[in-house]
This record gives structure tokens, sequence and C-alpha cells, in this order.
């Protein structure tokens, strides 16, 4: 992991470079061999339909981007944002490998290329804990701005392990965790309403949907 300044927002964006090789195999041995089955159950809280637009932010390799094409057919479109050049081009390699039609760009989670209202659904998983609470709230805004009304975002992050306990994937996973209440709070402050949170039911990851109000 390396840390890089973005001279557009003049923050400091944590970026996984050298990792992108390994990327797929660490996050499997984090989800304790399901990261498939942590894809489908993202998918399903996000209630996907046919045709919506969905930006994956963070996406890394992009296989929840790429799990998502296969919800909104071939009328939706998926797009993924990661800063790191080298996850989105392990990206587009497994898009081209399964002829699945997902736009994959270089960009910051605190700087999302998009017009406002661009979006149906937006996704965010396993990257909050990667980023500093500034750039947390930055991206927020950013997400609040670019749903559109009544859109949905969900994320789903590692939390403080049950009672504490500190098994070898606590002692493995070194980048940090995420508590629920502090992504509500996140959420609310970008003006988004919570609907629905908590555990996914695989290791040790939870989620929160919400929604931008309708105008």
């Amino acid at each position: 992991m390396t840390i890089t300044n973005n001279s557009t927002t003049g923050t400091k964006s944590i970026v996984l470079r050298s990792h992108a090789r390994y990327y797929d195999f660490v996050a499997r041995l984090l989800t304790l061999g399901r990261r498939g089955t942590v894809h489908d159950r993202i998918v399903e809280r996000a209630s996907l339909i046919s045709g919506e637009r969905i930006l994956d932010v963070g996406c890394g390799t992009g296989s929840l981007a790429l799990a998502a094409k296969a919800c909104v057919g071939v009328s939706g479109s998926v797009c993924g944002v990661d800063a790191s050049t080298e996850m989105i081009e392990r990206a587009r390699h497994k898009a081209r490998r399964g002829k699945l039609k997902v736009d994959f760009q270089i960009a910051t989670v605190e700087a999302l290329p998009f017009p406002d209202r661009s979006f149906d659904v937006v996704f965010s998983t396993l990257m909050l804990h990667h980023l500093p609470r500034l750039v947390r709230r930055r991206c927020a805004s950013e997400v609040a701005r670019v749903l559109r009304p009544g859109g949905r975002i969900l994320v789903a992050d590692f939390q403080i392990p049950a009672r504490q306990r500190r098994g070898w994937m606590a002692r493995f996973h070194r980048h940090g965790f995420v508590a629920l209440e502090d992504v509500h709070e996140l959420l609310t402050d970008a003006g988004l309403q919570i609907l629905e949170s908590g555990e996914l039911g695989l290791s040790d990851l939870h989620f929160t949907l919400a929604a931008k109000e309708k105008s």
C-alpha cells in the first residue's frame, strides 16, 4: 500500500498499488473463501433492478461491479472507479475475459468524475476503512451528489470483531475497521436516510443501506 497526493483535491488518498496482483487472493482469505457469496449478499441487499445505473466506488479489481452487471442486464450500466491504475487494469482484464461491458475508470472517491444525479445505486465495499476521516466525509458527500433522488447506497465493511476476539484473521487483517455507528453518522451527515443495516453473516462484515430523499 502506498499513499499518493491528489493534486485535484489537495488531500491524501490511500492507494493500493503493488497489491493488485494478489488482491483477489487476499480478499478470499479475509472472507474465509466465500467472496462470491459476499458479493451475492451485497447485491441482494441492494435489490438491483434490470436497467439501473450502478457505481462501485473503490472497486478494486472489479469483482462486485461485474456481479452487479449480471443483475442489471444489457439495459443497465455499471461503472467502477479506483485510484489505483493497477487495480483498474486488472478489473478491465476481468471484464474483457468475462465479455461484460463495465466502465472502469481511474478516479478518487473524493472527486468523482460524474455529473449530479448520475446513478441509481452506489456501492462502497471494504473501502472506507482505508480512508482518513476527512476523505470519508468527502466521499460520502460525492456519493450523495451523484445519486439520483430516491437512489440507494450500500456500504459494506469490516467491524470490530464481536467480544473483541483477535483470531488469525484479525491478526492478518491490518487495514482497520469501521464501526457501524460511524457509517450511519457519515451517511446521515451527507443527507442520506438509513434504511437497513446489520451483519452480512460472513466474517466480521456489516452493511448499511441508505437512500437519497426523493425530490
